[in-house]
């Protein structure tokens, strides 16, 4: 389904990066008890981001099965919109395992080249991203959900159709995207960054 958006981050299984996707877009649409809300989750080189990283307040997942906190299991969708409504980011597995929530992200890269008028939440995913081999996922509050791989935003998907045309946050030129009412913008001018970690 997000094609443009798997070709680009090939590190990562396509069918957990696409599920977490999807939920990240229906936190964006959705929100809870009718208002908007944001969160975070990073995917992929776990132990790294928990070693960059802090929990905010006791984990509520901590001790529960794996197989209950798979982005696969439909119970845990409610439970990680609940939760996103706390503070903090979740920490997503390579294999889709929730293995922490509601953490406080504190890795710091030199300056990086991010658009303005994106707050803490993205600034938190773009540096984690670019310190450690984990992809971000942020939702805003403006129900957009940005993804940041190696300190870059690699895509914006916007689910509202009349917000198609809003490519400012990438520049340059762009390939788009829609399935359904949902929309996925994709620079087409970015490039793969050259050193390894």
């Amino acid at each position: 389904m997000f094609e443009s958006i798997i070709c680009q981050v090939t590190e990562y299984d396509p069918e957990v990066l696409e599920s977490l996707i999807e939920l990240a877009v229906e936190i964006a649409r959705e929100g809870r008890e009718g208002r908007r809300i944001g969160t975070l989750f990073t995917l992929g080189d776990q132990q790294e981001v928990l070693a960059r990283s802090r929990a905010l307040i006791l984990d509520p997942l901590l001790g529960h099965p794996e197989s209950s906190r798979h982005l696969s299991d439909p119970g845990l969708r409610g439970t990680i919109k609940e939760l996103a409504q706390l503070d903090g980011a979740f920490v997503v597995s390579d294999d889709g395992v929730i293995v922490s929530a509601c953490r406080y992200l504190h890795a710091v890269t030199p300056e990086l080249p991010l658009p303005l008028g994106l707050g803490s939440r993205h600034i938190a995913g773009a540096n984690m991203s670019a310190a450690t081999k984990a992809l971000a996922v942020v939702v805003s509050e403006s129900a957009v959900v940005r993804l940041f791989c190696h300190g870059e935003l690699v895509a914006e998907i916007i689910p509202e159709l009349w917000m198609i045309d809003r490519r400012a946050h990438l520049g340059g030129m762009v390939k788009k995207e829609s399935f359904g009412e949902l929309t996925v913008l994709t620079p087409t001018n970015r490039r793969r960054p050259t050193a390894d970690r």
